[in-house]
C-alpha cells in the first residue's frame, strides 16, 4: 500500500499552496470559508438581526407606554381604592391589621443592625407587628451577634422573633417558607420582606397596606429600590443605570397595563392568603420571588408597583459578588421559563393577551433574547464578519437600532447619561456571563441551582484598611485565581485580532468600537472592576 501523507489531503494545484504549516492553515481556511463559514455566518447575522428587531420593538413599546402612563394614567392611589391609615380612638390598635416582617439573613455581619433597626422603627402599632429575623448564618459568632441584637430590641417592647433552622434547605425560599409555619403567624394577614441590606422608611406600611385592605384582589405591593452606595465606584453606577430602567419603566408598565410584574424578592408586601393559594414558596429555581409572582398572577391576583415608595438598599460593589448575582438573576428566569411555559400557555384564568405578555415579553425577550442578542451580535458575529468580508452586516442593524435601544435604556438614570457609552461596553462584557447562565438555566446544567449570597461590604473597607498591616500575604496563585478572569482575557485577544484586521483591511471602521471593547474586556479580565477589597 502506498504511503499516505498529510499533504495528499490538500490539493497541490490550488494557488497559494505551500508546504509550511502557516500555508496549510491558510489554504484550509480558504477551502472551508466559502462553502461553510460564509453561509453559516450569514444565518447568524439574520438571526441576530431578528433578535435586534425584537428587542427594539420591545423597548419602543415600553417607551411609548411609559410616556402614556406618565401623561394620562391615574396614579395607583387613584386607580385603586386607597385611604390613609388613621388612628382610631375607639378601636385603638385593632384598626390596624396584623403584619409580619421577615428579614432573611446569612452571615450578614456588616448590615444586620441597620436592617433590624429599620424594621423595628416602622410606624405601626407594636402589638400589630411581628418581626421575624430568619437567620441561616453558619458563623456562630455572627449568629450570636444577631441574636443579641434581637434581644436588645425585644427589651424595648418590640415583638421580634429570632428564628434559626437546622439546615439551609431551600436557601432563602426555604427560610421564608419555614417562617410562615409558626403558630403566631396565623394571626397575620400580610407579610413584608426586607433583605438584610434593605432600610425601609418608617411610613412604608402606612402607605402600602391600604392597597391590600381596600382591594381584596391585590396580592402584592412592591416598592422601588434606592441605592445608598450608587456613587461608590463605576461598577455601582453601571448597576444603577440598569436597575433604574427596570424600576422606572419595566415595573411601572407591567403594573399599569397588566397589574403584573416580577416580584423583586424584597421591599414588597404580600397578602399571605395569596401566597398560600399560589402554592407557597418553592425552591425549584434561584428566583423564588419571580416563581411565586408568576404562579400568583396565573391565579388572577393583581400586583401594584409604587414608584414613590422607596426603600434604601446596597448594590454589590465587588466584581466577584456582582458576577454571582448576575448568574443567579439570569439563570433562574431561564430555568423558570422552561418549567412554567406550558403552565402559562394552558392557564384558563388569565386572558390570551396576558399569556402573550408573560411568555413573549416578560420571559422570552427580556430574560432570554436580550442577553443572547447582546453577546452574540456585538462580541461574536460582528467581529467575525470582519474576518469574512463576504458577509455584510447592515448598518441599520449594527449601528442605528442599537443606538436607539441604548437611548431608550438610559431614561431611568438621566444623571449618568455621560457614562452611557462605557455602560454599553460593560454590558457587553456582562452579556457573556448572562448568556452562559441563560443556557445553563434552559438546559438545567450543572450550576443551575447555584446560590451564592450577594456580599454586602458595609464597613468592610474601613475595617480592612485599619488592619492592613496585620493581614497575611496571599500566594501568587491564589491572587491570580481571585482576580484574573481568563474568559474575559480570551475575548479581549479575539476582539483585538479582529480590530487589527479591520484597521488594516476593513471598510466599516469597526476597529474603533472593537479596541474600546478590548479595553473593557481587559479591565474586567484583570479584575479592576468595582471596589477592590484588601485580602484578610
Amino acid at each position: 500500500m502506498a504511503e499516505v501523507s498529510g499533504k495528499s489531503f490538500l490539493p497541490e494545484s490550488l494557488p497559494g499552496y505551500t508546504s509550511d504549516m502557516a500555508g496549510q492553515l491558510g489554504l484550509l481556511w480558504e477551502l472551508v470559508r466559502v462553502p461553510l463559514i460564509v453561509p453559516l455566518l450569514r444565518v447568524c447575522v439574520y438571526i441576530c438581526l431578528a433578535m435586534s428587531i425584537m428587542v427594539f420593538m420591545e423597548r419602543l413599546y415600553m417607551g411609548v407606554v411609559i410616556v402614556l402612563v406618565k401623561l394620562f394614567w391615574k396614579k395607583p392611589d387613584k386607580r385603586y381604592n386607597w385611604e390613609p391609615m388613621k388612628d382610631d380612638l375607639e378601636m385603638g390598635s385593632a384598626a390596624f391589621p396584623m403584619v409580619l416582617v421577615q428579614i432573611p439573613m446569612f452571615n450578614e455581619k456588616e448590615v444586620y443592625k441597620i436592617s433590624i433597626g429599620a424594621a423595628c422603627n416602622l410606624s405601626w402599632p407594636a402589638d400589630r407587628l411581628v418581626i421575624q429575623v430568619l437567620d441561616d448564618s453558619t458563623d456562630l459568632v455572627i449568629k450570636d451577634m444577631v441574636e443579641k441584637e434581637c434581644i436588645r430590641w425585644a427589651s424595648k417592647g418590640i415583638n421580634i422573633r429570632y428564628q434559626i433552622r437546622e439546615t439551609r434547605g431551600g436557601y432563602k425560599a426555604g427560610a421564608l417558607k419555614e417562617g410562615l409555619k409558626h403558630d403566631y403567624v396565623k394571626e397575620c394577614e400580610y407579610v413584608v420582606i426586607f433583605d438584610a441590606d434593605f432600610r425601609p422608611e418608617p411610613d412604608f406600611l402606612r402607605r402600602a397596606v391600604p392597597f391590600l385592605i381596600h382591594n381584596p384582589d391585590i396580592a402584592l405591593v412592591q416598592g422601588r429600590w434606592r441605592f445608598v452606595n450608587s456613587d461608590e465606584c463605576l461598577l455601582t453606577r453601571m448597576q444603577e443605570m440598569s436597575l433604574d430602567y427596570h424600576f422606572t419603566v419595566e415595573q411601572e408598565v407591567g403594573s399599569a397595563t397588566h397589574a403584573f410584574f416580577g416580584f423583586n424578592g424584597t421591599g414588597g408586601i404580600w397578602r399571605i392568603a395569596a401566597i398560600n393559594e399560589a402554592g407557597g414558596w418553592k425552591d425549584r429555581t434561584t428566583v423564588e420571588d419571580m416563581d411565586l409572582a408568576v404562579r400568583a398572577g396565573l391565579k388572577g391576583w393583581k400586583f401594584v408597583y409604587l414608584g414613590d415608595l422607596q426603600v434604601k438598599s446596597e448594590l454589590p460593589s465587588t466584581f466577584k459578588a456582582f458576577r454571582f448575582q448576575q448568574h443567579r438573576w439570569s439563570c433562574g428566569p431561564a430555568n423558570l421559563f422552561r418549567k412554567m411555559v406550558m403552565d402559562i400557555a394552558t392557564n384558563k384564568k388569565v386572558s390570551l393577551y396576558k399569556k402573550f405578555y408573560l411568555i413573549y415579553s416578560f420571559f422570552f425577550v427580556r430574560k432570554l433574547i436580550a442577553h443572547m442578542f447582546t453577546f452574540f451580535f456585538y462580541c461574536v458575529v460582528i467581529p467575525l464578519s470582519i474576518l469574512v468580508p463576504e458577509v455584510d452586516v447592515p448598518k441599520w442593524g449594527a449601528i442605528y437600532i442599537p443606538c436607539i435601544i441604548t437611548a431608550l435604556n438610559s431614561v431611568g438614570t438621566p444623571r449618568s447619561f455621560h457614562l452611557l457609552f462605557y455602560w454599553v461596553l460593560f454590558e457587553n462584557v456582562m452579556s457573556f456571563h448572562r448568556t452562559k447562565a441563560t443556557f445553563i438555566g434552559l438546559l438545567e446544567a450543572k450550576r443551575v441551582n447555584e446560590w451564592v449570597v450577594t456580599e454586602k461590604l458595609g464597613d468592610t473597607l474601613k475595617n480592612k484598611s485599619n488592619n492592613k498591616s496585620a493581614a497575611p500575604r496571599k500566594s501568587l496563585s491564589k491572587f491570580l485565581g481571585d482576580r484574573i478572569q481568563l474568559q474575559e482575557l480570551g475575548f479581549a485577544v479575539f476582539l483585538f485580532v479582529c480590530g487589527c484586521y479591520d484597521f488594516l483591511y476593513g471598510k466599516n471602521n469597526y476597529f474603533i468600537y472593537l479596541f474600546l471593547q478590548v479595553i473593557t474586556f481587559t479591565i474586567a479580565g484583570f479584575g479592576y472592576v468595582g471596589t477592590i477589597v484588601p485580602s484578610s
